[in-house]
């Protein structure tokens, strides 16, 4: 049985319970939507699944999706671009995004010289907020939506 890698959800476990059903019958077994949903409850950690449908959203909305326009800052400075990559991490507490830049950001703190970077992968919360801070105390990324 395979699970989903998706945030558990209702909707992520019937998926998973039909799935199941459907690998059962192509086995030559027969097994009920319900046993199904019992079966999947259980592999999940639930008693039952009464208490993973009670305990569990209906649906799950990730709040970064690939080609999404996104804007904010990095290592303080401004930008506008397009999420090319997005990674869920852990449980969903952090994403890791690649994003790339419409223009070039420059990076460095110094009008001395400049280090430009045209696409940056960094970690973020679903508010968008990395959790390294830089040395001022400020994260070093923030992203936001369009």
């Amino acid at each position: 049985m395979s699970f989903s890698l998706d945030t558990q959800s209702v909707q992520t476990l019937k998926s998973e319970a039909k799935a199941l059903r459907e690998q059962r019958s192509a086995a030559g077994e027969t097994l009920t939507h319900s046993e199904a949903l019992e079966a999947i409850a259980k592999a999940h950690g639930f008693r039952d699944w009464n208490t993973a449908r009670a305990s569990l959203p209906d649906g799950v909305v990730a709040p970064f999706q690939l080609g999404q326009h996104v804007h904010g800052t990095y290592l303080d400075q401004p930008f506008r671009g397009v999420l090319i990559g997005v990674q869920m991490l852990g449980a969903g507490q952090h994403f890791k995004l690649t994003i790339q830049f419409d223009e070039p950001v420059n990076v460095t703190p110094t009008f001395m010289f400049a280090a430009f970077r045209h696409r940056v992968v960094a970690t973020v919360d679903p508010q968008g907020v990395s959790p390294a801070l830089r040395g001022n105390g400020r994260p070093q990324t923030i992203v936001r939506r369009g």
